[in-house]
């Protein structure tokens, strides 16, 4: 970043804290000269540097990553090897999918073979809303934006040479872990229109997508391959096909704007039409003017530009899923295969829900409330067409990814902060309908990823009030997490007045007293019978086949959101749990075991920040006899963990989570417990900062804030003194001013 931006960006957010808190932010504050997309691209952050707007649909991004678990976003920052660009992907995920409709421009005559490039990151630019890279060895410059709905392509050829395209409808990220194209099929309509339509199968089983392209040069000629074989006519369908065309030698850039739609051809029409761009820089200018109202959401001030870098972009990269599903005339296709419509809103996909209940949604309700609601009426409309609440919903599939029945957190959560105002009892209804067990939806998915939404762990936990070890793997992560979603089922029952259904699931709310070992002091595999497992290391990690999830016991047994004073009480009282806290991050990383889960990253001991089931332990310490330890932990993490380089994002960022918790323990505030209102201070990096709320904006400024004055000494809201560290959710207001005030020495 030049220096002189830098500059003035600082003195921009300066003069915006020297305002009212009632009064607008000037508006040129240039956030997005901090924002990096390339953060998180390196190491196994699995982030994309290509073009998105915020929760949009498409995200045109260079794919250099094919196979294995590096290559769940497309790209690598180690990487040299272009394939090309694709209109699709994933943001941070440990799985990859998508990857959709890939272009390559090249020079020259039509190959025998699908030509690669090669990336030099020398020749790379990555900016909020654009990319651009000069294609080696062809040096074709490649800019790439996005609207909410379609991909923009501008490529700058060498005037001497033939200008030609690789349109790659065959292309897969990850065909190692079992994604592969069903069908594909394409025509060329004229010689500056495209249409097509391709069938993936994978993390998500059926992906159907369409697609119209709009060149603004002619066409010159073109080959379509199918399976290996030319087709001459303009139009092909077959499992690999690949279409070549050449538009002669240009004096100017190609553009290309293409529309996508899950529902059919017209949709991919409608989506395009609705992008009603006059040039590929007016697209540019749109998309940044969308980052840059949605980033200053959230206007801090700090001298540590590596703070404000770190910030920005872990904003941004909150705000790129849950991605919108639904085309411009509302309708999308459903967890049942059908299409529907939405009269008002739009459906989203792309919810990794176990990750972002923790940080992420918390977050959301403060900046986004309204989007906030939104999301949770649309998981649970999800319901209504699958039958279950989602887990991990991909483009209108289930997944059944990841423990338990997360999505009744974030319902929980929206509930207690009063953002469901309407049919609370089917709310409700579902969030029960997913916590019990279900054979008929069990027996109609067996086989398939979706048979893991409804999981025989549920079954366990009505039989037995646990789940054991020698009937389930995972026993003790799904049994410690279901205990919790019951926690919050019983939450919105409190909320609605339904005291017998509250009672009945504030009960299984305890069921994570089953699996803990009070001699040992640890959550332990338990068998059918009631005896302990005897095979138990706390440091041992097999993945996907131990008790645990991407984890072992010294991470898990801390998994009690919900109850962490009942877990104190367990373990022997507050010094007991602070003793147990202190040897948690204290321990030797070692891991153990010849299949340990890659998840495990991020260690201070044997916590392990890279992985969400940890992100709420620092502020166990709360509940403790030393509480001023939170600050001390938060200070490493933040300082360590968090990086503006490529490699910067110590493990998975998942949608925004890994992101989402940096930007509120930047700003001093964690909700340790989603369906409790409650933000707990912590260790703020920043100065001064200023949210945007629904009426204004809410200001946190902090006193005495160095490197070395990590301790809060005492907190005020509205000058008046905080007795616990801590304020509610309907303290964000505004005009509210919460004061915090730093020390080197703990209280």
């Amino acid at each position: 970043m030049h220096s002189l931006l830098k500059i003035g960006l600082f003195t921009a957010v300066h003069f915006a804290h020297s305002c009212t808190p009632e009064q607008k932010p000037p508006v040129d504050i240039q956030v997005l000269d901090y924002v990096d997309p390339m953060i998180g691209t390196g190491f196994h952050g699995h982030t994309f540097p290509g073009a998105v707007v915020p929760h949009g649909r498409v995200q045109l991004s260079p794919d250099t990553h094919l196979l294995g678990w590096d290559a769940s976003s497309g790209y690598h920052h180690d990487d040299t090897t272009l394939h090309g660009f694709s209109h699709t992907h994933l943001s941070g995920t440990g799985i990859g999918d998508l990857g959709d409709l890939l272009f390559l421009p090249f020079t020259g005559a039509f190959p025998d073979q699908k030509p690669i490039g090669t990336l030099s990151h020398r020749m790379e630019e990555a900016t909020a809303g654009y990319y651009k890279l000069v294609v080696a060895p062809w040096e074709v410059k490649a800019e790439l934006s996005a609207a909410k709905r379609t991909g923009w392509h501008r490529y700058t050829y060498p005037v001497a040479e033939e200008a030609a395209l690789m349109v790659d409808l065959s292309h897969i990220l990850q065909p190692d872990w079992g994604h592969h194209l069903v069908e594909s099929q394409l025509t060329i309509i004229d010689e500056y229109t495209l249409q097509g339509y391709r069938l993936t199968s994978g993390w998500a089983a059926t992906d159907p997508i369409w697609f119209t392209c709009v060149f603004d040069q002619p066409i010159i000629k073109h080959n379509l391959v199918v399976d290996g074989q030319f087709e001459t006519s303009g139009s092909a369908q077959g499992k690999n096909l690949t279409a070549y065309l050449s538009f002669g030698k240009l004096t100017q850039p190609l553009n290309a704007k293409v529309g996508l739609s899950a529902t059919d051809i017209k949709g991919s029409m409608i989506n395009l039409a609705a992008a009603t761009f006059g040039s590929f820089d007016s697209v540019v200018q749109a998309a940044q003017k969308t980052w840059k109202d949605e980033l200053g959401a959230i206007v801090i001030e700090t001298k540590d530009e590596q703070v404000l870098e770190n910030f920005y972009s872990a904003l941004y990269h909150s705000k790129i899923a849950p991605m919108v599903y639904s085309d411009a005339d509302g309708r999308y296709r459903g967890l049942d295969g059908a299409i529907h419509k939405y009269e008002s809103g739009e459906r989203y996909t792309v919810y990794s829900i176990w990750d972002v209940f923790r940080s992420w949604y918390p977050l959301m309700t403060i900046i986004e409330p309204a989007r906030a609601r939104h999301w949770a009426y649309d998981i649970y409309e999800h319901s209504r067409e699958g039958g279950l609440l989602p887990k991990w919903p991909l483009n209108g599939n289930y997944t059944g990814t990841m423990v338990g029945y997360p999505a009744v957190a974030i319902l929980a959560d929206a509930f207690e902060k009063g953002l469901l105002d309407s049919i609370p009892d089917k709310i409700i209804e579902a969030s029960v309908a997913s916590s019990m067990w279900q054979p008929q939806f069990y027996e109609k998915h067996q086989g398939t990823r979706a048979e893991k939404v409804m999981s025989k762990h549920i079954y366990f936990k009505e039989k037995l009030g646990f789940v054991p070890i020698d009937s389930c793997t995972e026993s003790v992560s799904y049994g410690l997490e279901m205990a919790y979603y019951d926690w919050c089922i019983a939450v919105m029952a409190d909320l609605q007045g339904e005291e017998e259904l509250a009672r009945k699931y504030h009960e299984k709310g305890k069921a994570y007293q089953h699996y803990f070992d009070a001699d040992l002091k640890f959550m332990r595999g338990k068998n059918a019978d009631g005896s302990w497992d005897d095979n138990f290391n706390p440091r041992f990690s097999d993945h996907q086949k131990s008790e645990f999830v991407e984890g072992n016991s010294w991470q898990w047994t801390p998994f009690v959101p919900h109850d962490i004073a009942g877990l104190a009480q367990l373990m022997g009282g507050k010094e007991a749990l602070g003793i147990w806290l202190d040897k948690l991050f204290s321990e030797p990383s070692t891991i153990e075991g010849d299949n340990a889960s890659g998840d495990i990253t991020g260690l201070i001991g044997q916590f392990a920040h890279g992985n969400e089931p940890s992100h709420h332990v620092p502020f166990m310490y709360q509940f403790s006899d030393r509480p001023w330890r939170t600050q001390e932990v938060l200070d490493t993490i933040m300082n360590h963990f968090y990086q503006p380089t490529p490699a910067g994002i110590i493990g998975n960022e998942d949608c925004g989570q890994m992101s989402a918790w940096y930007v509120l323990n930047c700003l001093g505030l964690y909700q340790i417990t989603p369906g409790k209102g409650i933000f707990t201070l912590g260790r703020p990096l920043i100065d001064k900062a200023r949210i945007k709320v629904k009426d204004g904006w809410f200001t946190i400024e902090v006193f005495n804030n160095t490197a070395s004055n990590k301790y809060i000494q005492k907190a005020a809201l509205n000058d008046q003194s905080l007795d616990q560290l801590s304020i509610q959710y309907s303290d964000f207001k505004a005009g509210n001013i919460l004061k915090i005030y730093m020390s080197n020495e703990h209280i």
